[in-house]
């Protein structure tokens, strides 16, 4: 497995397919975000080629994600490319869900096995007012298509943003009392593109918590505070599913980070909110052999940082979070 200078094995994958998106979420991007043009993307082959590399070097869980993933016209084939690669078991996507009702039972015949949706309100005016978008109620019809297609458990990623949708948090928490869902709580992180309103308007962990037992009474927290991949989990009592809280900003989790991502362009990020990142495209499409694209990777694994400089005022300003695909 590849290792860093910590010892973390990084064995997880995030991957890019595009920095385009149908939304315009208020803390993702601005309203005139451009994005690149196909050419300066990891074609198909390029993508199947780097994470047959990946698993060849220990990877075995992909997440697939975007920009919105399920707008690149061959999600479906690289899905299936993905799953036939040797060495990969777990494939999953994070996705926005509008395209959803109609593409669920594809990508469950592709080889897909779960889907994580954004989903910050179940309030349609406050929905647009978020994503600049009316499609509320094309997400709602896909998160349950996916449920029916058997992409379980279903997680809905909730980021939370003062002034506009705090005031609903315990609604939001309150679908696990009727669906077996997680509905996870994303503390809002600084990137470039909105950073003013990223800083200024994060809700934190245990103000969500505390909004939520305003409600519900006392959450029992699980696993005795073991993480679900970045989220500590408690359930509202009687509930069928359950809540996740990832804190990112204040209660950062880099210990146990196991993750890279590979962005659209194809550069391997190494920290989610740092700038570091090795090209692999370039080389790539200069002829370089897998045993030096491997080199290349190994060496920029080595070098992954601990974790973010949030607290020192350090901020990511080379991309916005839709290229980076969180």
């Amino acid at each position: 497995m590849p290792l860093d200078t910590y010892g973390r094995n990084i064995n997880y994958l995030r991957i890019s397919l595009t920095d385009a998106c149908n939304l315009r979420c208020v803390y993702c991007m601005p309203e005139n975000q451009v994005f690149r043009p196909r050419e300066e993307l990891m074609s198909t082959p390029e993508i199947l080629r780097l994470t047959t590399i990946f698993a060849r070097m220990g990877v075995v869980k992909i997440r697939l994600t975007g920009g919105e993933p399920t707008v690149h016209p061959d999600v479906l084939s690289i899905v299936n490319g993905i799953r036939a690669i040797s060495g990969i078991n777990s494939v999953s996507m994070t996705t926005n869900g509008v395209l959803l009702e109609k593409m669920a039972n594809l990508l469950a015949a592709a080889g897909l096995e779960r889907v994580n949706v954004s989903l910050d309100t179940t309030d349609p005016t406050e929905f647009l007012r978020i994503t600049r978008r009316n499609s509320f109620e094309k997400v709602w019809r896909g998160i349950l298509a996916a449920e029916a297609a058997g992409l379980l458990p279903i997680k809905l990623n909730a980021v939370i943003v003062r002034g506009f949708n705090d005031h609903n948090i315990a609604k939001l928490a309150g679908l696990t009392m009727e669906h077996p869902w997680h509905i996870r709580f994303i503390e809002m992180m600084p990137f470039g593109g909105s950073t003013d309103l990223q800083r200024s308007q994060v809700v934190t962990t245990s103000e969500a918590i505390k909004n939520i037992e305003a409600t519900y009474g006392s959450l029992e927290l699980l696993d005795h505070g073991r993480m679900d991949g970045e989220a500590v989990m408690y359930q509202i009592a009687g509930a069928r599913g359950k809540l996740g809280f990832i804190s990112s900003v204040t209660k950062p989790f880099c210990a146990y980070c196991s993750r890279a991502r590979l962005t659209a362009d194809g550069r391997l990020r190494l920290c989610l909110l740092r700038e570091n990142e090795v090209d692999l495209l370039t080389p790539m499409r200069a002829g370089a052999s897998d045993d030096k694209l491997r080199e290349l990777i190994a060496a920029g694994i080595w070098q992954k940082p601990w974790g973010h400089g949030l607290a020192n005022g350090e901020i990511p300003l080379n991309r916005t979070m839709s290229e980076i695909g969180g």
